[in-house]
């Protein structure tokens, strides 16, 4: 290999991306419910599929295998393996919930979950996961579910009839209250080991963040709040709406996949958070939050590695 061909190759930025779709949850987790939806399998293999055609190191998790140890698993594993100007992709697609907050952290008093095969994983954790990358490493989360994550907060009616004969991905709040319940003690543990292991100050909360975030025009302004990766995260709805499951894919991630049109869209992500959420009715408009320096990351061709 020639020093001008060595040189190409370590400096070529890499790319992996984690899926994860569950169509059902452990009814043993979850206080007898299973949580029946049809698209989020489909939902993580098409946008695998997209990320193989873009260069990157894809991984799926599915339903059963959509655990909280593989999840983070497969997180660590790309915060360990990732350097500056690298690219990780994390999607879920599946319901989202909510357990109390008993670190104080949350305005509202709930911490927002993803509702994993065996168990909640709370967006605590997920923000302390994110925050242990590397300096300059590129972060995209596209979450199709019911997980925004505003200054509010506030929960829509969480039942299946209020929505007609639609599947809504947000875990019915009498099911949350349940679960809960009966694993107070693990979610309680869990929330206080983040704090203890990250420090109040070190892990941006997501409601500060917004707090200071603005998207007008194709420009963006964030704070950097102890995130030395650049990140940037898409969810299907906005806190007082809830994403919507479908026969083939979930609203969010149909319209995601049409905008982008395989590999046709040029725009960046602004824009392209701004395409989605023009296609979408009224009831589902997808957020856009970024932690980081992320100003080069924005400005980017969407899943560019």
């Amino acid at each position: 290999m020639t020093n001008k061909k060595r040189r190409a190759s370590v400096s070529k930025a890499r790319a992996v991306s984690l899926h994860i779709g569950l169509n059902t949850v452990s009814a043993s987790a979850y206080g007898g419910w299973t949580g029946p939806l049809a698209s989020c399998e489909f939902d993580a293999n098409d946008l695998a599929a997209l990320a193989r055609a873009q260069g990157m190191k894809a991984s799926v998790l599915l339903t059963k295998k959509g655990t909280r140890a593989k999840t983070l698993a497969g997180i660590r594993a790309a915060a360990k393996s990732l350097r500056a100007g690298d690219l990780f992709l994390l999607t879920y697609s599946g319901h989202g919930g909510q357990v109390p907050d008993v670190t104080g952290d949350e305005a509202d008093k709930q911490d927002e979950t993803w509702c994993l095969y065996d168990g909640q994983l709370i967006d605590d954790e997920l923000y302390f996961e994110l925050s242990r990358f590397a300096a300059g490493v590129r972060i995209l989360v596209l979450s199709d579910s019911c997980h925004s994550g505003t200054v509010t907060r506030a929960r829509p009616p969480s039942t299946d009839a209020a929505l007609g004969t639609a599947r809504s991905k947000m875990m019915p709040i009498e099911v949350g209250r349940r679960v809960y319940a009966r694993h107070q003690v693990f979610y309680d543990k869990l929330q206080n080991d983040v704090a203890k292991s990250a420090g109040k100050a070190s892990v941006a909360d997501p409601d500060a963040v917004l707090s200071n975030l603005s998207v007008s025009g194709g420009r963006v302004n964030a704070i950097v709040r102890k995130f030395k990766a650049a990140v940037i995260l898409i969810s299907g709805c906005q806190d007082n709406q809830t994403s919507m499951d479908g026969d083939q894919n979930g609203a969010f991630t149909a319209q995601l996949l049409q905008v982008w049109n395989l590999g046709a869209y040029q725009g960046n992500y602004a824009s392209f958070h701004a395409a989605i959420r023009a296609g979408m009715s009224a009831a589902q408009t997808p957020n856009l939050y970024l932690l980081g320096n992320v100003a080069r990351f924005v400005a980017q061709r969407p899943f560019t590695v």
